[in-house]
């Protein structure tokens, strides 16, 4: 049995902490919703200007969604990073340099992860099923995996966004940005609203967040993060942020089990195979929701105790919940645990 759902952060403006406020007031939400990338997104407005043109403005975020799609998805057989992937050409290809720039972002997080987070993990992203291409409910053979993992490693990657231009080392070379992009699509729209002078907003997309300002009770945004138990969902914390990105990564939502062992999604480009610590979920608050996205896969795929080690390393605001049975420990980073008010 395979198991499919986006990973849900849930944005709370929550009637229980609002009957506790000494607000008097509550200002008027304006809120755009819609699908991208196999997910939705929900972009709230608080107290948007009376000449505030909102069909146009869901038509320009429409618009810059569809673009970061046609350009990153590998779900899209003719995106543009779906057909970088499909050359065999070993020599410098010109891209756009809005793929260049994105490659070479997360390639910068591959590097300080030391693959934890790797751009090239597409091989292996395919092998298991969890790809465009599903390939059945079965894990592959270890003569499957070591042969994808020939083709696994950013170093085997070339970025150059002077031309701008990527490179593969060898034809197999598949860049997959599925932990990148949602969080890359959260700030691209982000600064959208920034650039019309918007100040208090919350975009989401498929769990991915950033938040500018205050709520509809002139309070921070309140985000409760989801327990990331299979078979069912609760609330584990509620957050208090603004003016920063948000993501988690989890192992509940994309997996399949097979002979009673759960196979998740995240994947160890180090090993070829799923993670199996017991590692649940981590949430990471940063200043990008890209970044806070790929980060936060890498310290999954490490582990709550390396994981925690490079979060204090790089300074990463990072929550930690590890599986304990039926039970949830929770772990933080020092940046976390001094930088987010939680309910």
């Amino acid at each position: 049995m395979r198991v499919l759902a986006r990973w849900f952060v849930l944005v709370a403006l929550l009637t229980a902490l609002g009957a506790c406020s000494d607000s008097p007031r509550e200002w008027p939400v304006q809120e755009l919703v819609g699908s991208t990338m196999g997910t939705t997104f929900s972009i709230k407005v608080v107290a948007p200007p009376e000449n505030l043109d909102l069909p146009a403005l869901q038509q320009d975020i429409e618009e810059v969604l569809d673009g970061i799609n046609r350009t990153m998805s590998t779900y899209i057989s003719d995106s543009e990073l779906s057909r970088f992937n499909a050359s065999e050409e070993v020599d410098w290809i010109d891209v756009s340099a809005e793929l260049c720039h994105a490659v070479e972002a997360a390639r910068v997080v591959s590097e300080f992860t030391d693959g934890a987070f790797d751009v090239t993990v597409g091989p292996l992203v395919n092998l298991w099923g969890f790809g465009p291409a599903e390939s059945g409910y079965e894990p592959p053979g270890n003569d499957a995996v070591t042969t994808a993992m020939q083709d696994i490693g950013y170093s085997k990657l070339g970025v150059d966004c002077t031309i701008p231009a990527l490179r593969k080392e060898s034809p197999g070379v598949y860049v997959d940005l599925s932990a990148f992009a949602k969080g890359h699509a959260v700030d691209e729209v982000a600064e959208l609203l920034d650039e019309r002078t918007l100040p208090d907003y919350l975009v989401e997309i498929g769990g991915e967040m950033r938040m500018r300002g205050t709520n509809a009770r002139g309070e921070l945004w309140a985000i409760a993060v989801e327990t990331p138990d299979r078979t069912g969902r609760s609330v584990q914390t509620v957050m208090r942020l603004t003016d920063s990105a948000m993501a988690t990564s989890g192992d509940n939502r994309n997996f399949f089990e097979h002979d009673g062992r759960f196979y998740s999604h995240t994947i160890d480009t180090r090993t070829g195979y799923p993670v199996t610590h017991n590692g649940a979920s981590v949430t990471v608050v940063a200043d990008t929701a890209a970044f806070a996205d790929a980060a936060a896969t890498a310290l999954l795929v490490l582990g709550p105790d390396a994981g925690m080690k490079l979060a204090e390393r790089e300074s990463i605001a990072a929550y930690f919940l590890l599986r304990l049975g039926s039970e949830f420990e929770e772990r933080m980073s020092s940046l976390f645990a001094t930088k987010v008010t939680r309910e």
